[in-house]
């Protein structure tokens, strides 16, 4: 299997510490309000991908974190926490902000058949984890304090941008607006593993610690959490391409610097969901959620289904338009399998046939876009009814797509809607047809009276009387098609009836 490593920044082949067994660690949500359907790709794609390994014949140990504490505003050092901002909008205490949100988010993903993962750990619950972190780093002079604060001193470190390279001066004050210079900092990269009272005195969440009443900065909680449940050697690290830098960047520089060896050797990032208007952002007022989905109407999986048509690494655009076609795709889908008969026996060498086909298309680089063709090849495979729908419950264990679930829910349902929408096509397809030969009769008929027209232009302006000459220019047939009735067809095509009775 190969995976494109963001910090090597090409595919890699995976390989783990432990042979056939994986520690997987993904960052869960800041749980200050509900996730939106962009944070929800992410850990689509982390599903899968753990899906995956577990169907390649790995085991896997996954942890994710639950951040109720520590995240700032501007996901570095500076803003107010995220957490107290949310329990000050809807006057709660940050505690039941974070139970409450931890729910919703959980609730969704449970509609978007995501699994929840092995570990999963508020960090507020691993205080005395971060402070003995903290406390070696200190030792180990990797760490200061400085006006109350702990930093991390990156000044230590022989490389500190891993996964891109950034010019300091647009991490300087006055760059991005609302950045207040800390004039704790020894560098301008240095970020905080505690803070104390001395600079937020109205933080809702406080611990002792050797260093003053405080609490831990965002980036040491996912290494204490991970180092706590995945040990020291972490074999893929997953979470969206933003949390790249500073957030990922910065667990690096303390985990290894704590641990004294390579951490983690394998990064998976998830790129972002657009919109017209750019990266879908809470921060934006774009704030589309997996209940306003199902309020208008749409299935959760039609949505993950939309996901996987693309590659995790390649920006997805939204749109309800790009919804619409996805879910028309996926019901026609279940249509299709909801036809298969569960009869006869599998057979095997088909079986194992498509089935290598799959797990090539994810082995390059979870290419689950290449997966779902896979599936519908299955569907045109020539083939028993049985072994399709077995390839199908195989590959549904890695896609999350429940298809056999949903296809004997309601079969007839989906038959009828099938049919609707073939009909649909097939109107429209009639309806184009008559369209395009309706516009070219009229531009037939616009062509002749043009014609026409250039004829009488070049036609003996005044006629008065019979003049043959002019008629022969301007007529090509007459016809008696009766005592009271003739028939003139002009040099254009156009035919004129003419009566002729008394």
């Amino acid at each position: 299997m190969y995976l494109y490593n963001s910090a090597t920044h090409r595919k890699d082949e995976f390989k783990t510490h432990t042979p056939g067994h994986v520690e997987m660690y993904t960052c869960g949500p800041t749980v200050y309000h509900f996730a939106h359907i962009g944070n929800l790709r992410s850990y689509i794609m982390e599903d899968v991908l753990e899906k995956y390994l577990r169907y390649a014949g790995y085991d896997v140990n996954r942890v994710m974190n639950i951040t109720d504490v520590g995240h700032l505003t501007s996901d570095a050092d500076e803003g107010e926490d995220k957490m107290l901002k949310g329990a000050r909008r809807e006057h709660k205490t940050v505690m039941e902000i974070a139970r409450y949100y931890t729910d919703a988010f959980f609730s969704d993903c449970q509609k978007l058949n995501i699994k929840r993962p092995d570990v999963v750990q508020p960090a507020t619950g691993l205080i005395d984890d971060y402070i003995k972190i903290i406390s070696r780093l200190l030792e180990k002079g990797y760490a200061y304090v400085a006006g109350g604060n702990v930093y991390f001193d990156t000044s230590k470190l022989e490389r500190y941008y891993i996964f891109n390279d950034h010019n300091e001066d647009d991490l300087a004050v006055g760059v991005r607006e609302g950045v207040e210079e800390d004039t704790n900092k020894r560098n301008k990269n240095d970020f905080v593993l505690w803070f104390t009272k001395s600079k937020f005195e109205d933080q809702a969440l406080k611990w002792d610690s050797p260093w003053g009443v405080g609490y831990p900065g965002w980036h040491i909680e996912c290494s204490g959490i991970s180092m706590k449940y995945n040990g020291e050697y972490l074999d893929l690290h997953c979470g969206g391409v933003d949390n790249a830098f500073p957030h990922h960047t910065n667990e690096i520089a303390q985990s290894e610097s704590y641990l004294g060896h390579p951490w983690c050797p394998q990064w998976f990032h998830v790129a972002h969901l657009n919109t017209d208007h750019g990266k879908m952002s809470k921060s934006k007022g774009e704030f589309l959620t997996v209940s306003l989905l199902e309020q208008k109407g749409y299935d959760p999986l039609a949505y993950r289904f939309f996901c996987l048509q693309s590659h995790y690494r390649k920006g997805l655009l939204f749109s309800w338009e790009n919804l619409d076609n996805a879910t028309v795709a996926f019901n026609k889908l279940l249509a299709k399998i909801a036809a298969l008969k569960d009869e006869g026996n599998v057979d095997q060498a088909v079986f194992d046939e498509y089935k290598a086909k799959f797990m090539k298309a994810m082995d390059n680089d979870l290419n689950t876009s290449m997966g779902v063709t896979v599936l519908y090849d299955v569907l045109k495979a020539k083939t028993n009814d049985k072994t399709k729908l077995a390839l199908l419950d195989s590959f549904d264990t890695v896609l999350g797509l429940k298809l056999l679930e949903k296809a004997a829910d309601d079969p007839i349902a989906y038959g009828d809607q099938f049919k609707e929408i073939l009909d649909e096509q097939t109107a429209l397809k009639e309806l184009r047809a008559s369209i395009l030969a309706e516009s070219r009769e009229h531009a037939e008929a616009d062509r002749r009276i043009r014609d026409a027209a250039g004829m009488l232009e070049n036609a003996v302006p005044h006629i008065a009387e019979w003049d043959e000459s002019a008629i022969r220019q301007l007529v090509a047939q007459v016809k008696v098609l009766s005592k009271d009735e003739i028939s003139v067809t002009l040099k254009s095509g156009i035919e004129i009836r003419q009566s002729i009775s008394d």
